[in-house]
C-alpha cells in the first residue's frame, strides 16, 4: 500500500479506529499477562518459603 504521508498512514484508509484499537487491546492484554505472571510468581515463591520454613524448624 502506498501512503502519501504519515497522516495517511495513521488514518489507515478510514479504518484507523479498528486497526489501532486492535493494537491497543493486544498490547494491553500482553501487559496484563506479564503483570499477572509476575504476581503469580511472587505468590508461588512466598508459599515455597513458607512451606520450607514449616518443614525445617
Amino acid at each position: 500500500m502506498n501512503w502519501g504521508g504519515w497522516s495517511d498512514f495513521f488514518a489507515m484508509g478510514g479504518y484507523a479506529f479498528y486497526v489501532w484499537g486492535s493494537y491497543a487491546v493486544t498490547f494491553g492484554l500482553l501487559v496484563m499477562e506479564i503483570v499477572l505472571l509476575l504476581r503469580r510468581r511472587r505468590k508461588a515463591r512466598a508459599q515455597l518459603v513458607l512451606s520450607r520454613g514449616r518443614r525445617n524448624p
